[in-house]
């Protein structure tokens, strides 16, 4: 019997070993992984760099409390901001994407009681889009739009009011005079590989400059070179200046680490920095920003620069897209996504439901049984992530496996 909350419906597979964009199960089978742990793995499984640097950080120190001085919080966090986002701003280090999605919904409420309504009314509500996911604790499951997640844990904290994404006119109706901010995922991982047009997203910057409330996006699956770029967002519009982003996943290449990032630009006459408004003792973290974690960033984000692997993401999704559109497959109607974030949409007419299991899961458990580790996102597209620093031999060789799984279907 196991004593673990069965929270999770697990794939019949037991991990027990991983190297590079390779796992084994305790059987010794050996599987091309192109699930990543989500999105987490970024420069695979047991690379020299992140375990090098956990073993030396972890023989020296590895946490003492935020209440003193860590200079390997302020490394990472320089080259977070100077490096990765280029734009002057603060960042605060979490243990995961829930985390730091709730403190940016407290950076939005802050922001709402500095700059309140006309009536003096204190604005508090975050605007978010269908099928998005920002995670599971009760403010992140609040701005999640979507009733499978909220489920059963009623009441929702209030404060959140949900539109289609890239509905222009939708979006301008739900502005009120409580609107805080309005935060979205350049791309919905969870929801279905989902992505904001450009048009969408300057539209969502006007609103906010017009509005003043606060741009608030989501990368914590996007983020960080998946996408072909360095951040989320320049995939479809480089020249945006966003108000505070969140990350985790890659940020730690499978060690728990999170943050959030707030701009410093100045939100009144008086030049108040918006980051200054979380101030002492308005957030915290026992864990969160404790020199292992920040060590093992550290090595990750200097792997993801040093090799230039967003280069890479975008080059192997082209080498991918121009591989499956040559199929001309009948399971498969398109791919969406950017970089190495990729959804493979499927026929539904073509591949029947199999015991009520939708396509999506049913091709995931096939693509299994042949050697190769995927996600759904969704229960109508494919998802793959795997490692920003996949070769092209793997990739050919996970293209042949999803070929040959397709064509037995």
């Amino acid at each position: 019997m196991s004593h673990v909350l069965a929270t999770y419906a697990n794939f019949p597979v037991t991990i027990v070993k991983g190297e590079g964009t390779w796992l084994w199960d305790k059987e010794g089978k050996r599987y091309l992984d192109f699930c990543s742990g989500i999105a987490t793995c970024s420069i695979g499984h047991c690379h020299p760099a992140l375990t090098k640097a956990i073993a030396k950080q972890s023989s020296t120190l590895m946490h003492c409390s935020n209440l003193f001085q860590i200079p390997q919080q302020q490394e990472l966090a320089t080259t977070i901001v100077e490096d990765f986002v280029k734009i002057p701003g603060k960042i605060f280090f979490s243990n995961s994407g829930a985390e730091a999605n709730d403190g940016m919904i407290k950076t939005a409420r802050r922001f709402g009681h500095a700059r309140p309504s006309k009536s003096g009314q204190p604005r508090y509500e975050v605007i978010t889009f269908n099928n998005s996911f920002h995670g599971r604790t009760l403010g992140s499951m609040a701005a999640t739009a979507q009733s499978k997640i909220q489920q059963g844990f009623d009441p929702m904290l209030p404060g959140f009011r949900y539109v289609p994404l890239n509905d222009i006119d939708a979006l301008s109706k739900a502005i009120s005079d409580i609107t805080a901010g309005i935060m979205l995922e350049p791309i919905q991982g969870e929801g279905g590989i989902n992505e904001v047009t450009p048009e969408f997203l300057h539209y969502v910057n006007k609103l906010c400059k017009q509005h003043d409330l606060l741009l608030m996006l989501d990368e914590v699956q996007c983020g960080l070179g998946r996408t072909g770029t360095l951040m989320g967002w320049q995939a479809f519009c480089p020249e945006l200046e966003p108000d505070t982003i969140s990350w985790a996943k890659s940020l730690g290449g499978g060690f728990p680490i999170g943050s959030f990032w707030t701009s410093d630009r100045p939100i009144d006459d008086q030049g108040t920095p918006l980051s200054s408004l979380m101030n002492a003792g308005s957030h915290g973290s026992t864990y969160g920003g404790n020199p292992l974690a920040c060590a093992a960033s550290s090595a990750v984000l200097g792997e993801i620069l040093s090799s230039e692997l967003p280069t890479n993401a975008a080059r192997q999704e082209q080498r991918i897209r121009q591989e499956v559109s040559s199929w001309q497959h009948p399971h498969i109607v398109g791919i969406k996504g950017k970089g190495l974030l990729l959804g493979f949409a499927l026929n539904v007419d073509s591949i029947p439901p199999d015991n009520s299991t939708p396509p999506a899961l049913q091709l995931c458990k096939a693509l299994m049984k042949n050697g190769l580790l995927t996600v759904p996102a969704g229960t109508e597209t494919l998802r793959w992530l795997p490692p920003l620093n996949v070769s092209d031999d793997e990739v050919d060789q996970a293209l042949s496996i999803l070929k040959e799984t397709i064509d037995s279907l």
